[in-house]
């Protein structure tokens, strides 16, 4: 399945795929495009739109698009839960959600910064999160 956000991915962006590619859609294919393309790319390439202004995958009240797509696939793994509120935190200005949201901000920032472009920046920051996963399914067990 394609799934379509927009470019310049930043926290919410880099941590949607991880969780989609991860617990959702092994074969996914994202496509990150302007912001006023989003809508537009999610109809004509039949992709799910996420992290954008409306849609069903994006932000709700205190939540961010992790919540959205984590309730929306029911995912129920406790180590998922965990990252969720740290990426929550990074990504809604919320820092103190998690001792680590301020540091996956961080984190998100200087990826962003040292990628050429948004395949590179998710592949390298699908380590962190592989890596954060890993932390909170040995709390968790």
């Amino acid at each position: 399945m394609k799934w379509v956000t927009r470019e310049k991915a930043h926290v919410d962006r880099i941590a949607c795929p991880w969780l989609i590619s991860r617990f959702i859609d092994k074969n996914a294919e994202f496509l990150f495009v302007p912001p006023p393309k989003v809508l537009e790319t999610a109809k004509n390439e039949n992709a799910i739109p996420f992290d954008y202004s409306g849609v069903e995958l994006g932000h709700h009240g205190n939540e961010c698009s992790f919540d959205a797509i984590v309730k929306k696939y029911n995912v129920t793994d406790l180590a998922v839960l965990e990252l969720a509120k740290v990426v929550r935190g990074a990504d809604t200005n919320n820092p103190g959600l998690s001792p680590f949201s301020a540091a996956l901000e961080a984190i998100a920032t200087g990826f962003g910064r040292i990628s050429k472009d948004d395949f590179e920046n998710m592949s390298r920051q699908f380590h962190t999160y592989d890596a954060l996963y890993a932390y909170f399914k040995a709390k968790t067990t």
